[in-house]
């Protein structure tokens, strides 16, 4: 059960930057790590309430970075 809430809290913010990366675009990582935690969620992985607000609390930390790795790369070139 410890492992699913480390995984919940870890990974979706990953998946957005490494999709951020592969992608050059914050909106459509963000948009494919969603797709998948929903999918997630319809085979039942996803088995409590709390679980998905620490994906949704990853998602935005991710988000928030992805967008400022996105800015910063911006400024340098």
């Amino acid at each position: 059960m410890v492992l699913k809430y480390l995984s919940a809290l870890f990974l979706p913010g990953f998946m957005v930057v490494f999709f951020t990366r592969v992608a050059y675009n914050h909106i459509l990582a963000l948009v494919l790590t969603v797709a998948l935690i929903a999918a997630s969620v319809y085979k039942g992985y996803t088995d409590s309430f709390l679980l998905i607000v620490v994906d949704a609390f990853s998602l935005t930390v991710g988000f928030y970075l992805a967008n400022r790795m996105m800015k910063r790369n911006k400024k340098q070139s």
